[in-house]
């Protein structure tokens, strides 16, 4: 990995020297738009007012207050008193779960940049023993940002932080509040949650829109912009027929649910030993499917798809 920042974290008098790494990167497919009709690719220019194409070196910024007009360049941003700062100031220590995780933005990772690491392994060690995070202030490309330090497998990690007006609230209409659920409800949802309890790890779930869209793209670049999509995926059933309405029978889905999940999951509906459990929560799809379950009754219906394949 490359560092993309070197500073220091002040914390009080202990100054901790280091380097920043991006923690975390993207996998996503990459592409580029085309023109539909020739496909030639779509090129974007930058374009001035009076129609001059400009390069990006001679690209300056600019803030307009209705009357006037002022430009900064690029060494004046260099020139701002904190956008020459390179210290990660400790602003103070507060409880783990006091930080609402829709705060946390990009993580980076913080590696020790001095012949000895003892500062860097104390505030480690400290925030460790004492189950906080240290709210730290910082500036990085020419923006100051908020951030917390926490531990992860023995370095330290920055998080940087949305500022607090940054969050919207829900505004919209809330609940209602005469809805009621029942004991047996609140058991039966229970108990589906603890037979789906596990320890978390990321390496059991993909990304299936991308492997979906890579897939895409080897068959059309095997077989040319006319290959079949549908048979590159085989059929697969329509998710529209099976939203329904907002009415359902709340106790059958969760009993259908936790059924489902002690036989394994497999993909039929087990058998509960209620009629209603397993017919309040059938899909139209497997409701059209429940009379096919009497058809064995018919035998010569099944001995005609014998004879023709004999026949061919």
């Amino acid at each position: 990995m490359r560092s993309i920042w070197k500073g220091s974290i002040a914390f009080g008098l202990v100054n901790v020297p280091i380097k920043v790494y991006a923690a975390t990167e993207t996998h996503d497919v990459s592409m580029h738009q085309v023109h539909d009709e020739d496909k030639a690719r779509i090129r974007y220019k930058r374009v001035c007012e009076l129609g001059h194409e400009v390069e990006y070196a001679d690209i300056e910024r600019a803030y307009d207050d209705g009357e006037k007009t002022v430009v900064l360049t690029a060494d004046d941003f260099k020139k701002l008193p904190q956008e020459q700062s390179h210290e990660i100031e400790v602003l103070e220590f507060v409880p783990v779960e006091q930080v609402d995780p829709m705060m946390f933005e990009k993580t980076y990772y913080l590696e020790p940049d001095s012949r000895s690491p003892k500062a860097y392994v104390l505030l480690r060690r400290t925030l460790e023993e004492t189950d906080r995070l240290a709210v730290v202030q910082f500036t990085l490309r020419q923006k100051t940002r908020l951030g917390v330090l926490r531990v992860h497998d023995d370095v330290l990690l920055l998080q940087g932080l949305l500022w607090g007006d940054e969050v919207r609230s829900a505004d919209f209409k809330a609940l209602d509040t005469s809805v009621k659920v029942s004991a047996n409800e609140l058991k039966m949802s229970s108990s589906l949650v603890e037979s789906m309890s596990t320890d978390f790890d990321p390496d059991r779930y993909t990304d299936e829109y991308q492997a979906e869209l890579q897939q895409l793209i080897d068959a059309k670049l095997e077989s040319g912009d006319d290959v079949d999509t549908a048979a590159t995926f085989g059929e697969q059933a329509s998710s529209d027929d099976d939203e329904g309405g907002d009415v359902i029978d709340l106790m059958a889905a969760l009993r259908a649910s936790v059924d489902k999940k002690r036989t394994g999951g497999s993909g039929s509906r087990p058998s509960s030993g209620s009629r209603s459990s397993g017919a309040d929560d059938a899909s139209p799809a497997a409701t059209k499917k429940a009379p096919a379950k009497k058809a064995p009754a018919k035998k010569p219906a099944t001995k005609k798809p014998a004879a023709k394949k004999q026949a061919s």
